[in-house]
């Protein structure tokens, strides 16, 4: 028999632990579960955004940014995914789900988002890694982003 006071408790702890969160990386955290929905489902874009945000206790997030996100992030997937190829020691199939929603995330923040410091991009994509990836995801999402940076922002890059 399970105690439903224990079970609010933990609802509880998690409500906290997302509203302690930036609204900017709790959007990322968003988009990050669309992208994967994505790739596992290969589900319609729009419907993904849609269920995502009717979701309840979502906690403060940044709505504009998370649309931004996932929008852009599923709707340049091609050429994304390019980009990233050349910096892979496997195929994109050979990826986690995870890894690869993470890495695509970063791919189009370091790409199409200038204004956002590389090193941001790379922190909050390591960080999203460590949260919902495998042991050692956010070392390898670290190392090839570290090197698309280098390809899509050298003179930020260099100025460092």
């Amino acid at each position: 028999m399970s105690n439903p006071g224990l079970s609010n408790l933990a609802a509880d702890q998690e409500i906290k632990k997302t509203s302690n969160k930036s609204p900017r990386h709790r959007a990322r955290e968003l988009a990050l579960q669309g992208v994967y929905q994505w790739r596992v489902t290969a589900g319609d874009a729009a419907q993904i955004e849609k269920q995502i945000h009717a979701e309840k206790n979502l906690g403060r997030y940044d709505k504009e940014l998370f649309s931004k996100l996932l929008r852009g992030t599923l709707g340049s997937h091609a050429e994304l995914e390019t980009l990233l190829a050349t910096h892979l020691d496997r195929t994109l199939a050979e990826l986690s789900p995870v890894e690869f929603a993470v890495l695509m995330l970063g791919a189009f923040e370091l790409s199409q988002h200038p204004e956002v410091p590389y090193k941001v991009v790379i922190n909050e994509a390591v960080e999203l890694a460590k949260t919902f990836g495998g042991t050692d995801g956010h070392k390898y999402v670290n190392g090839v982003l570290d090197k698309l940076a280098m390809q899509v922002r050298a003179a930020e890059v260099a100025a460092k």
